[in-house]
């Protein structure tokens, strides 16, 4: 996959234009044999056209929005876009009244010059890490697509876009690990911000006070560079850190538990590498971890913050929802006030707890997910979508949880089952942590 930085230089050198890099995403989209008929729910072919040409012209009048003007990406189907209606991959929204205006996101995105090609499907409402959806159907991951495994969610028809060269990059949520669930199944980049950054208005809620926006892209320094975009930041590709003398913590209590060989394999070869590099790899154990599934045990956030959002279309159009997805949105009827507000007390605390305990250390490493993509009929059997669907969280959702940036980039080989490496950083510290992920992802290359 070319990197957004490549596209951008060979726009810039006249060797390639937006129109051609737009068509040649179309073509991809469209082709029969790929998975752009699941991948997308709307596809903007003449917009997106229009708009490459403008950029084109704009460009050669010295006149280009950005470096990265005419690049081709994928809005995830929960992202406001004026004149549109916003169904987050549901049925039960699709007569829902068009948004007036873009999301904010969506809106630096078009001032940069992004050219958006569609809307990407994704797990009902996002309330899911799996990927399924029984409605506009479940793209595969690229991954033993004879085996049809599925792509991770919620973030999963961005994730299958990026990966199958439908986009060069996308736009995904991540509330408990949506950005890089997809990623790490799909073999791309995903990048989680610390949340406050990225702003959250005009995208459907899952849990506002976990949902993030975050990137998914080819590579660590294309993140950051949709990253800066979405967070009103002068984009800059990461320079590079040393390291050499680094601290890197593997919690032994947490995250290494249901591994398969793969991943197993993958991700103890990612810590050798590391250290053959200089970088100190502590094993250790964060009592913090131990504490987060008794204080989400009646749902957590998402849950209850689903829920005030869900119970008044529930009541109208319930019949519509995946009927995997309601029972968890419902659970949140059953949190009382002050469920929630010891949740809020709780989670103040451990917030507290974690900092003091990381911070002799420059990143958190674990795999992203403990499984490499299962197939998708697995899971037709109730308990087992249930289980695999904690199992495939359980790495990720802690950041959100405990405020962190958090990125997940590939650490297997080529013809190696797609395994993601997950780096987590301190809250507000994302710029550091994408100068740390791109030289992980050079020392694994």
């Amino acid at each position: 996959m070319r990197t957004i930085e490549q596209h951008a230089q060979a726009l810039a050198e006249g060797t390639t234009t937006s129109r051609a890099l737009v068509e040649q995403c179309l073509a991809r989209i469209g082709d029969p044999a790929g998975e752009g008929a699941r991948t997308f729910t709307k596809v903007h072919a003449a917009a997106a056209r229009g708009m490459a040409d403008a950029m084109d012209a704009l460009r050669r009048v010295g006149r280009a929005p950005s470096r990265y003007a005419g690049i081709p990406v994928a809005l995830k189907d929960l992202f406001d876009v004026a004149g549109e209606a916003t169904p987050a991959g549901s049925r039960a929204l699709a007569d829902a009244p068009p948004a007036t205006e873009n999301a904010p996101v969506v809106q630096r995105m078009l001032a940069a010059g992004f050219v958006p090609v569609g809307r990407t499907n994704m797990t009902e409402f996002a309330f899911s890490g799996l990927g399924i959806n029984p409605h506009y159907g479940t793209p595969l991951a690229p991954w033993d697509r004879e085996g049809a495994r599925i792509p991770g969610g919620s973030s999963s028809g961005t994730a299958v876009a990026v990966a199958d060269r439908m986009a060069v990059a996308g736009l995904g949520t991540d509330t408990g690990g949506s950005c890089r669930i997809p990623a790490a199944f799909c073999g791309v980049v995903g990048y989680k911000p610390t949340a406050r950054r990225v702003p959250i208005e005009g995208v459907l809620p899952l849990a506002p006070s976990l949902d993030s926006v975050g990137p998914l892209a080819p590579s660590v320094a294309c993140c950051a560079v949709v990253d800066a975009v979405l967070a009103g930041e002068a984009p800059a590709l990461p320079v590079l850190a040393t390291l050499a003398g680094l601290r890197f913590a593997v919690a032994e209590n947490f995250g290494l538990d249901g591994m398969n060989v793969p991943v197993s394999a993958a991700f103890e070869r990612a810590l050798g590498v590391l250290s053959t590099a200089g970088v100190r790899v502590v094993r250790t154990r964060f009592p913090t971890f131990d504490a987060i599934p008794a204080v989400n045990a009646k749902g957590g956030f998402a849950s209850s913050e689903a829920y005030a959002w869900h119970r008044a279309l529930l009541g109208e159009k319930g019949a519509l929802y995946d009927p995997r997805i309601r029972p968890r949105i419902e659970r949140g009827a059953r949190q009382s006030a002050a469920d929630y507000l010891d949740l809020l007390a709780a989670r103040r605390r451990l917030i507290g707890e974690f900092d003091a305990a990381t911070r002799g250390f420059d990143a958190l490493l674990l795999p992203t997910t403990p499984i490499v993509p299962p197939r998708l009929a697995e899971l037709e059997d109730e308990l087992e979508y249930n289980r695999l669907n904690l199992l495939i969280l359980r790495n990720t959702a802690v950041g959100n949880f405990l405020d962190r940036c958090a990125i997940s980039l590939p650490c297997h080989r080529t013809g190696e089952p797609p395994v993601g490496l997950m780096l987590m950083g301190e809250t507000m510290g994302d710029a550091r942590l994408f100068s740390i992920a791109a030289a992980v992802e050079a020392a694994l290359a």
